[in-house]
């Protein structure tokens, strides 16, 4: 049931927004970005992807690559922020940043999903998922997955633009 989670390459105007469920653009260096990917991605039997489209372009280019149908898994996208959508992290009001870091997996300060909301939905999709499938997602979803599966740092992992987590049983 475990998977490789694939985080997507990094998107145009990033930097110091809040863009969960935002769509945003292909970042200028996608291609590059997708061939040292594909370079070095361990085989897969599936690939399921975020619908977003920084996560889909990517699926799409390994599936391609490999010869694999791609499928769209809406349980995988990133945490719905709401009200914090698209805007810059610093103007978010620090009363409703020190709300959701008090409650953390239960707030929803920005009228949005909770953070056990987004487990619940991961849950459900690391259940049904088939060994050695790839899920091209999101820095929330690979955490998420990390913390189901009890590994260690769970909700604290770090997993860069452009890098997977292989949570396969060994």
């Amino acid at each position: 049931m475990a998977v490789i989670v694939l985080r997507h390459t990094r998107p145009a105007g990033h930097e110091g927004l809040c863009y969960g469920r935002s769509d945003l653009a292909l970042g200028p260096d996608f291609e590059a970005e997708a061939a040292a990917i594909l370079a070095g991605l361990p085989a897969v039997a599936a690939v399921r992807s975020s619908p977003l489209t920084r996560c889909l372009r990517l699926a799409e280019r390994i599936g391609a690559a490999r010869g694999l149908e791609v499928a769209i898994d809406p349980r995988l996208a990133e945490l719905d922020f709401g009200a914090w959508e698209g805007r810059a992290w610093a103007e978010i009001p620090r009363g409703e940043l020190d709300a959701w870091a008090a409650d953390f997996h239960g707030a929803r300060p920005h009228g949005g999903e909770t953070v056990d909301e987004l487990a619940a939905r991961v849950a459900v999709a690391l259940a049904e998922a088939a060994p050695g499938t790839l899920w091209v997602a999101h820095a929330g979803i690979a955490r998420a997955a990390a913390a189901l599966l009890s590994r260690a740092g769970g909700w604290e992992t770090r997993l860069d633009f452009g890098r997977w987590l292989d949570l396969r049983r060994r």
